[in-house]
């Protein structure tokens, strides 16, 4: 099978991955572990396989180092306490529906970090997305049934844009290592940041959980981490980071099915109105073609 065919299949069951996880995560997070906590273990334990799995390392130019370090930053610090604090906040729907902004976050990052040019349709692209993220950001709804919070939804749109930093930035490591030694190295880097976070909250964290809870708590930590990343940093070895984030596209709809089938939410009109938006947004600034300015 061709590597590219690979990337794409890794790329596809990460979303799904992804998908799954948002209410599973609401449900550790609901008396159980504090967000701040829920990720130290999840990084701690992500790091653990990355260096039980990929023991043999190559060696790291120092000046690589400080690299890695701020890639930790985006890709793992940033990116998991936003988005856990984020998702405490809101529904699983709205944060699954913001995260579809990062094709067009990748695309401006793009631009700005690695100077590349973009055609007037591609930044029409960038206009409708984000006005369909912004809409659902501001939208309040005072249903019960809808427990999305303004401070939550900005929170989510803020790990969109640390993710689609994340992925701008490691791309040139990766051309350089392997991207098992890079990931490897990013998560040791993100740990380091994450504990002082997991600790301040650790007096909250409840030990004594279900079954059902302990199940989703490992999913999290080797499903929704370790393999998602791992998934990602092989896909992104094969493709290009528009094309990884492209992806998210379908993080909505699946979220969508899984919120309906298992009860964690259920979508209205304004959801619809904005992921169409969205996904109108991304079309324009995925599947145009680059003209030279």
């Amino acid at each position: 099978m061709p590597n590219n065919i690979k990337a794409h299949i890794a790329l596809f069951l990460v979303n799904l991955i992804y998908a799954l996880s948002y209410g599973f995560s609401k449900d550790v997070m609901n008396g159980y572990l504090p967000a701040f906590t829920f990720i130290m273990f999840r990084v701690i334990g992500a790091t653990f396989l990355f260096w039980v799995l990929f023991f043999k390392t190559e060696k790291i130019e120092k000046k690589d180092f400080l690299k890695l370090g701020l890639v930790a930053v985006f890709g793992v610090a940033a990116n998991q306490l936003l988005f856990f604090e984020g998702l405490f906040h809101t529904s699983s729907i709205n944060a699954s529906i913001i995260m579809v902004s990062t094709p067009i976050l990748v695309l401006v990052f793009s631009a700005i970090l690695l100077k590349e040019q973009i055609s007037k349709r591609k930044i029409l692209g960038v206009f409708i997305g984000l006005m369909g993220a912004i809409t659902l950001i501001s939208f309040k709804n005072n249903s019960p049934q809808n427990e999305a919070t303004l401070y939550g939804d900005l929170l989510i749109f803020l790990n969109a844009s640390s993710y689609a930093l994340y992925l701008v930035l490691v791309k040139p490591l990766m051309q350089k290592y392997s991207p098992f030694t890079v990931i490897k190295w990013v998560f040791t880097f993100g740990a380091i940041y994450v504990i002082p976070f997991g600790l301040s909250h650790f007096s909250g964290a409840t030990f004594e959980m279900p079954i059902a809870i302990i199940f989703k708590v490992v999913f999290i930590i080797v499903f929704t981490t370790f393999i998602t990343y791992l998934f990602t940093m092989y896909a992104l070895d094969k493709v290009m980071p528009t094309t990884v984030s492209a992806y998210v596209y379908l993080q909505p709809v699946l979220t969508t099915i899984f919120a309906l089938v298992l009860g964690y939410g259920k979508p209205n009109v304004i959801h619809l109105i904005c992921a169409l938006a969205i996904f109108m947004g991304v079309y324009l600034v995925s599947f145009s073609p680059v003209k030279k300015i």
